[in-house]
Parts: C-alpha cells; structure tokens; sequence
C-alpha cells in the first residue's frame, strides 16, 4: 500500500475524481478476495509502474521445473498407495532385527517403477514448457520514444503501448487506443475466448482515437488509468481514465484481452492493462491440479483390501510363532537359539510379524502401476498415430496431450459439447425463400421431381450482376427469373433484405465489397440480396447506399430498431428516393405473425406451411414483413421516439412502447430459410453414439428457439420422444420445482415416499448427496459412450452398444477384483499341490532326490509363467507382429535370463550370490517338470474356459448377444446409414430469430462508424 499512496500522492488528480472513481471501484471490487483491490497504471512509464510489482507477460502452464520436478513428482506418486508401501517396505528392511530380504529387492523395483512414471510426466510436462516457450517467444511492435521497436511476448509490462495489426494474436489484455478504422473502431475474433467465430467490435474513447498511428502523440500519451483488480470475468470491465484534467469512464466494449484475433483492421493500438497471469484468459486457467482417473481410485482401493487382508495373514503367522516359541521354540533354545535382543515370546511375535510384512510383499501388485503406465504411454501414441483421426483439411492429428487419463475414455458417462465450432461450422447459408406465398429454392429435375443438391447440381448464373460475390450458391432459377421479370413482391422482399440490417461494408478496391456483420445470419440474408441484384453498398449515419438492378439508389436513414432477446426482431425507417416512409421489420415468426395486418391471414397461412418445410429440414427461419408509413404519422412518432431516447428513467421500457406503436399492421413479404452448416458427420455421429447410453449436454449460448433447432438438426431431437423438458426459471426454487415436475413426468413413482431422493430431501437437507442414476419410464434425451471391444471398427459402428460395458465398468471393478482373487487362490493351490505331489519322494534318472528348495521353486515359478502366457494367448483375439513379439517373446526371454542367472560363469564369478550351480539344466532335464507344466496349465486353465463358454448361455449380457451376432454373420457389415431428412413436426419448429446479440444500431445512427478521412480515402464513383 506504500507505493500506492506515493503513486496518488505524485500525480496531481483531482478529488473529485478520485473519490468517484474510488466508489466505482468499491462497489465492483465487493466481496473481493483479492490482495490487490485497485490497480493503477500510468501509460508509458515502465518505472512507475514497476514499483507496484505487476507480473510480466510470460504465462506458465507447465506443472514442474528443473528445481521443483523430483520432489514434486514424487509426492504425487507416493499418494499412490503400492508405492507409499513399497517406501515403508523399505525402511523396514534397514532395520536387520526384522528384515528377511535385502534392501535392494525392494529398492529396484521400486525405482523402475517410480523412474517409468517419472519420464513419463517429464516428456508430458516438456511438451507444455515447449508451448510456453512458443507464446512467450512471439514477437510484437510496442512504441519506445517515438519509435516502433520489436520486443517478445514476454518481455511486455503494464503500461506499454503495443500496435498489433490485422490476423495478429492480442498479447494482453489492453485498452483500445486508436485504430486504422472509423472512430476507433476494431474488429475482433473470440474464438479462443468463447468459440464464437463472429467478429465482435470495439470502440476506443474519442480522446485517444485521435492519437491514431502519430508515434509522437502516442509516446507523449501519459494517460492514467484507475481500474479493478484481475478476476477471470470476461464479459465485465470497469474504470476510469484520466487525461488531460478530464476523466473518462472505462467499460468492457473497449478492452481486448488476450486471445483474441484482430480481424478487418489493418492495426490498432492499445495501452497494457493486464499482463500475464493477471489477463483474464490465464485467470480462468485456474490452477494446475494432480488429476487421477478411475482406474487410480480403484487401484489404490483394491491396495487398500490387500494391505488389510496382508495385515490379516501377518497377525494370524505372527500368533501362530508366538506360540509355537512360547510352547516349544522356548525349550528349544539348544538347537534354535534366540536371537539377543529376543527376550520373549511376544518379543519374537512382534519381530515376527514385520519380517512375514516384509516376505509377502509380493501380494502388493506394484508390477501392475508398470504395465499401466507402459499402456497409458503407448495408447497415446497410438492415438497420435491413427489416421483416421488426421484432420486433412487443417493438417492437424489427434494429439494426446496426457497420457494419464486417456483410459477415460472408455468410462465416460457424460458429454459437453459447445454448439458453435464443434457441431456446427458457424457457417450461414441462403438455402430457401418463400415470398408472397411462393416457395423458392427447390430443385428439380426434368419430370418435376425434387431432388437433393448435389456437386453436379448446375448453379444459378449471377453473372448479370458485377457486383455479386463469387462464393455464393443457389439452385432455383425461377427465383432469378422473377428478379429479371422485375416481380414487384420479390424486388420488395430483397430491397427489405438490403436495408433492415446493422451490416457495415468495405469497398478498398472497387466493386469488391466485404461486408462485417455482427451476426452471420444478417450476413447471409445482405449477401443474398446482393447476388439477387440488390446490393448494399455502403452506409452513413444518416443514408443507406444500395445498387437496384444496376441503379444506384439512396435512402434516407430515419430509425434503427435494433434487436434484442426479449423484442426477437429489428426494424429500420427509411424515406425512399421517391419521398416514401418505409419501415421493414424481420424477425422470428412467433412475434410478427401477431402484428401482421388481418388482409395478410391467407398469406400468412401459406407462408406458415412453408415454415414447416423449412424446419422439416432444420432451416433456421424467420420473416419479413413490411409498413409504409404515413409523413404525418411518422413525424409524430419520431418525436416520441426522441423523448423516450433522452429518458433518464425506464428507458428501455419506454423505447419499447414506442417501437410497438408503430411495429404494427405490418405486411408480409415472406419467410426466408438459412442453413447453419453443421460439421462433417455430426448427425451421423450423434446417431451411432444415442445407442451407447451416454448422457450428452450441449451448452450454447443462443436462444432456446435456435438450441431447439440445432437439436433436431444433430439427431439430439428426435420425433420418436415422449417429451421435452424446458426450465425457465430465475431463481432456485423455480428451477428445482421445474426439474421435480419433470422428473415426476419421466418417473412417476418418484412420488412415493419410498424414493431414495425423496427420503433424502426430507431427512438430511444440508448434507452432501450424491444421487442415484435412474433410468426414465421413456425416452426423453440423448446418450453415448467409447470404449474397445475386440472387433473392427466397422462393427464397433454398427453396434455401438459395444461401449457400453466400459462406461460401467463391468471390465474392471470390485467384484471383477473378487473374482480374480478366487481364481488366483485356485491357481495357486493348484500351482503349489501339484508340483509337491509330483516330486514328492521322486529321482533322478541317476538316483539322486530332486525335491530340494531350489528345484521345487523354479518348477513352480516356470509352471506358473506357462499358465499365464497361456492364459494371454487365449484371452487375445487379434494377433499382430507386437503381440507376438511380448508375449512369446516375454516367455523365451524368462528361459534366457533362466539360463543365465544359473550359468556355469556367473556361479564361479560371484559364488557367493549365485550358489545354485546346474539347478536350471538339471531341472529343465527332467520329465516331470514337463509333466507338472502341462498339468498345471491345464487344471488352471480349464474352468477358466468352461466359465467364458457358460457365462453367454446362462447370463448373458447385452455386450454377448451382439457378438453373437456378429459371429453369426458371414460378410462383413454395411456401412453405417446415411444421415436421413428430419420429420419433427411443426409444433416443434423453431421460430428463429436472425441474432442472439444486439447489433451495431446504435453505433450506426450515432454517425461514430464514418470520418470524412475515411469516405475521401475509400470512395468509388456509383456507376448505374
């Protein structure tokens, strides 16, 4: 706080504005938790500003550093419970009263383990440092002396002024200072903020628009900015700026923050406000956590068990020697003498029980963290190898970007999937019309038959029209011939099109216009009208400048009802060249059907049917009305307008009445219908995934009428539901009355008091509760999965309910680990019993016993590796060069270091380690080893086979009907059904209106977006 006071106390502001900015900032910065309640800056003084310690622009993703990665990746790998033992395990073995083993028995293991899992964050962790790398690297232009000078991401502070320029990345987060638009103006892409691919405005202040690209006035700039602190809300700013003795308030429509793109703006300049972590796109980062997936939970459980049931069987031994030495081992002293530091029985017990703690710790299965973590490894480069995940368009691949939670995806119960950028392209197209009840935009072919577009469908040739962009596509020529027979209703309907919009054009080089909507539906509807030959040009605040058939026409711009959420439509009133007061109005057909003149009610009641029709196909709709107006009327109306404009109080209120006063009686030209281009395969996708029961939410920002549509457009809707459930409340209580109403809808025996829910509501209100999947009385929603069966991926298309078992889990669980603890106890009877049997009082060929420790051990360890690559080759269904490789391979390699480990030269080597001399070659020399390994691997194996033979026929589950249908088949499947015309029906047609934000009305009849600079640079001659 000391340099802030210093800071105020140098600069000679005004109190005025200080007390007023200090509770603006007050009130914004309430309930705060931040250290830094204020922040102040100062333009262009790197040493004022770095007195208050603001961070530099370098930004860190990554997890670890040099200094900080060994401790802090090993504490994250003790919390795996195997390895926390392992380290006590250890420990104990230092200790020689207790230990069995040496220490290195444990130590190797333990550091293969902890070393594997080690490299393996390493290389995720440097994959992130090389990303850092890559944006803190990046160059951009900031204003040194009067001087542009090239400067590093991350070497920018607050307080500089920076000059980014067209299809430039924002460095941080900034205030907008002047630009190479009109008043400031400057154009944006928010894609990496929110995915909205629209272009999005703001406006500097007038007092610093006029610095422009003058370096002097720009360096010489010291204004001083008063804000609040950084917080992660990307939708609200709030400051003050003081300048030259005048303070200027500060919102969010003229900050850019970092992440953005600058679109349409040859450059821009802008004063650093947040840098780094403070920007507002790292505050929503929020902090890197260890995350651990399901398999980690269950394994650390699963530990959990074996550690109790170790525990069990120490304390029973341990009992058992207590008493053998308190009964016998006590008079045995003789032969078996105690150890010194034994004093007791119970002494020896206690020893005892750490020293078996210590032998059986083979029971803890820390082999299996290993195959884990390879199989983690490798699945991620499989998945950045697959080719069918290869974006060739983009040039990009599937990139795991972990590989410790890839085996999720076989798990996942939910999706969230954003709307714009992921099921759909954002992309608008004029598909279908319909004007004065006649339906244009179907194709047909020679017998009148409609038929779908497709790439040898001929196009309509605009080439009538200079003006028309090349990029546009249509089918219908009736509807170009009605344009050229100069259809009076048609030139009306495209004439509405051309001027009811907040679209701004850019003609740098003549005839080639580039229009920057706020919305790209107004952008499809004005670049269909331009091809159709009505062009709009360009626009004052005042005039509207549009090519007719080649005739250049002006209107006078009267009024601007801009859109917003509650009114679903906009307006414009214009004074046509021929001294005509229009109003055109386009908007969603549940809000103009009602203001439509009564003469329109058999017109509207075609236009409706064709509604259907357009939203049969998942078109988003709306209509065009118009209103001419009468001079008198419109005089008295403008002057209410005017009124209600300058109201301090109810504002908005009042301006709404006044638009519904002359919103009325409107004619109706027609509907139009825009294809919102969904991504490749989407609906297809959506089909072959609503069969394998994941739960599936999209999260769009849009207006219920145009998610609705989207819905039926992806396959998320379909006909065949029993309903849809739409919660419009405002507050809790509604919102769960809401949801209980639907619930009692899908469920209606959630009513009786026996429900879990319901018992829990009424009885523990206040306690966390987790609750319980259930399954509704119908089908009222949307449901995928992903995890691999031992099939194709043909037939994993065919069949999706494949997936289902590992969204449940049934592949690896609690009772799954039961079952294979029964069948290892089995086993292991199996593999001890019938070695000692066999060996039991048997010889040599020359006589000699073969039942000692050594031999017994290794017949039995061999016998056991047989039965489990046995086991691996029956359980494997596809055979590749890999599997091979591993697991003939991990078989031979055992004989190998077999051999070794008993070898002639390493006995007489290290005689004192290796003191089994000949044990391998005379043991794997005889029959009965051969024996034991054919018997053992039979008992061992046969129930497992005879249990996967029975388990189909007597409990089958859905994942075993399916295969036996694949089974059945004799050729391979069909490929999966093409996407298909949507039916649903017109009740639920979405009545779309043309934007989900408000347009650049205001700026336009403000007169901000033109400069006489501008007009004298950009101006071409109107040719007729």
């Amino acid at each position: 706080m000391k340099y802030i006071k210093r800071f105020i106390s140098e600069i000679p502001w005004n109190y005025s504005w200080y007390y007023s900015a200090m509770s603006l900032i007050e009130r914004q910065s309430e309930g705060r938790q931040s250290e830094e309640q204020v922040r102040y800056l100062q333009a262009n003084s790197r040493e004022l500003n770095s007195t208050f310690g603001y961070p530099n622009n370098t930004i860190k993703t990554s997890r670890y550093s040099v200094f900080n990665f060994l401790p802090l990746n090993l504490f994250e790998q003790f919390q795996r419970l195997a390895n926390a033992y392992f380290l006590i395990l250890l420990f104990l073995q230092l200790i020689p009263q207790i230990s069995s083993l040496a220490w290195y028995t444990t130590v190797i293991p333990l550091m293969v383990v902890l070393s594997i899992t080690a490299v393996k964050d390493a290389i995720d962790d440097m994959k992130r440092h090389q990303n850092d790398n890559q944006v803190n690297n990046r160059c951009v232009l900031v204003v040194m002396n009067g001087r542009i000078k090239e400067d590093k991401w991350m070497n920018i502070q607050v307080g500089d002024i920076i000059k980014l320029k067209n299809n430039q990345s924002v460095t941080a987060d900034m205030l907008l200072l002047s630009s190479s638009e009109p008043c400031g103006l400057t154009y944006i892409e928010t894609a990496e903020l929110d995915g909205e691919t629209n272009l999005k405005v703001k406006q500097a202040i007038s007092v610093t628009s006029d610095l422009e690209d003058n370096l002097g006035l720009l360096s010489a700039f010291d204004g001083k900015v008063r804000c609040e602190s950084p917080n992660n809300k990307l939708d609200k700013f709030t400051g003050i700026l003081n300048y030259k003795g005048k303070n200027y308030i500060l919102d969010h429509d003229k900050l850019l923050l970092r992440g953005c793109i600058i679109r349409n703006t040859d450059w821009c300049y802008g004063l650093v406000i947040y840098t780094g972590p403070d920007t507002k796109l790292m505050q929503n980062c929020g902090k890197s956590t260890f995350k651990r997936t399901h398999m980690d939970h269950l394994l650390n459980v699963l530990v959990l068990w074996i550690f109790l049931f170790l525990g069990s069987m120490c304390f029973i031994l341990a009992i058992g020697h207590g008493i053998w030495e308190n009964k016998r081992g006590y008079y045995f002293q003789d032969f078996l003498p105690w150890k010194e530091y034994v004093s007791s029985s119970v002494v020896s017990a206690v020893l005892i029980f750490w020293s078996y703690f210590i032998i059986l710790n083979t029971m803890v299965p820390i082999s299996l963290y290993v195959s884990v973590e390879i199989i983690r490894l490798g699945n991620s480069y499989y998945i950045n190898w697959d080719r069918k995940m290869f974006c060739a368009p983009k040039n990009t691949p599937a990139q795991a970007r972990t590989t410790t939670l890839n085996e999720e995806l076989g798990q996942v119960k939910y999706v969230f999937s954003d709307k714009t950028g992921t099921l759909t392209q954002n992309i608008m197209i004029f598909n279908k019309c319909s004007i004065n009840g006649i339906f244009y935009g179907g194709v047909y072919d020679k017998h009148g038959q409609r038929v779908d577009v497709s790439e040898e469908t001929e196009k309509v040739d605009f080439s009538y029209n200079k003006l028309a962009d090349p990029k546009f596509s249509f089918y219908d020529k009736t509807l170009v011939e009605a344009v050229k027979k100069g259809d009076r209703w048609v030139h009306l309907f495209f004439l509405s099109l051309s001027l009811c919009h907040t679209v701004m054009s850019e003609e740098k080089v003549e005839g080639k216009l580039m229009y920057q909507a706020q919305s790209p539906d107004e952008g499809a509807l004005v670049t269909a009208a331009r091809n159709f030959g009505f062009v709009f040009r360009s626009r004052t605040s005042e005039t509207i400048v549009v090519v007719e058939m080649g005739e250049t026409k002006v209107y006078q711009l009267l009024a601007i009802l801009d859109f917003n959420n509650v009114r679903k439509r906009m307006s414009v009133i214009v004074r046509t060249p021929e001294d005509r007061v229009m109003l055109f109005c386009k908007g969603a057909d549940t809000v103009l059907c009602r203001r439509l003149h009564p003469s329109c009610r058999s017109l509207r009641d075609v236009t409706m049917e064709h509604l259907d029709d357009f939203a049969v196909e998942g078109l988003r709709t709306l209509m065009v009305a118009y209103r001419e107006l009468d001079n008198a009327f419109y005089q008295a109306w403008s002057k209410k307008h005017s009124e209600a404009c300058l109201s301090l109080e109810n504002r908005e209120d009042k301006m709404s009445d006044v638009y519904e006063e002359i919103e009325k009686d409107l004619m109706l030209l027609g509907a139009t219908a825009i294809e919102d281009k969904l991504q490749d395969g989407v609906p297809e996708t959506i089909t072959t995934l609503n069969k394998a029961k994941i739960k599936m939410w999209v999260l769009t920002g849009d207006k219920q009428e145009t998610a609705v549509n989207i819905a039926y457009a992806c396959n998320i809707f379909e006909d065949e539901m029993d309903g849809m459930f739409i919660v419009e409340g405002k507050n809790d209580e509604t919102v769960r009355q809401e949801l209980r109403s639907a619930r009692v809808k899908m469920k209606p025996e959630s009513l009786l008091e026996s429900d879990p829910v319901n018992i829990y509501l009424t009885t523990k209100p206040h306690m966390p509760f987790r609750v319980p999947e259930e399954v509704p009385n119908g089908n009222y929603g949307l449901i995928i999965n992903g995890y691999s069966l031992d099939v194709n991926e043909t037939w994993s298309l065919r069949f999706p309910e494949l997936y289902d078992p590992g969204q449940h889990n049934l592949y690896f669980n609690k009772k799954e680990f039961v079952k294979c603890l029964v069948r290892g106890i089995y086993s292991s009877f199996v593999l001890f019993f019938i070695p000692m049997r066999t060996v039991h009082n048997s010889v040599r060929s020359d006589g000699k016993e073969i039942s000692d420790y050594q031999s017994f051990s290794l017949i039995v360890q061999t016998a056991l590796l047989c039965v489990v690559t046995t086991q691996i080759a029956l359980d494997t269904t596809y055979w590749t060069v890999i599997s091979h490789i591993f697991t003939w391979g991990s078989l031979g390699f055992y004989f190998c270091i077999l051999i070794f480990l008993y070898s002639d030269g390493l006995c007489l080597t290290f005689p004192n380690v290796f003191q089994f001399l000949g044990v391998a070659r005379n043991t794997l020399n005889l029959p009965q080893m051969w024996l034991i390994i054919i018997l053992s691997v039979v008992l061992c194996i046969l129930p497992v086979i005879g249990y996967q033979f029975l388990k189909p026929l007597f409990w089958p589950v859905n994942v075993d009907k399916i295969m036996d249908r694949i089974h059945l088949c004799t050729r391979p499947p069909l490929p999966p059904p093409t996407r298909t015309k949507l039916k649903h029906t017109s009740a639920r047609r979405s009545a779309y209106a043309f934007s989900h934000k408000q347009g650049f009305g205001a700026l336009i009849t403000s007169g901000k977006t033109m400069k006489d600079r501008v007009f004298k640079k950009n101006s071409f001659p109107f040719k007729k």
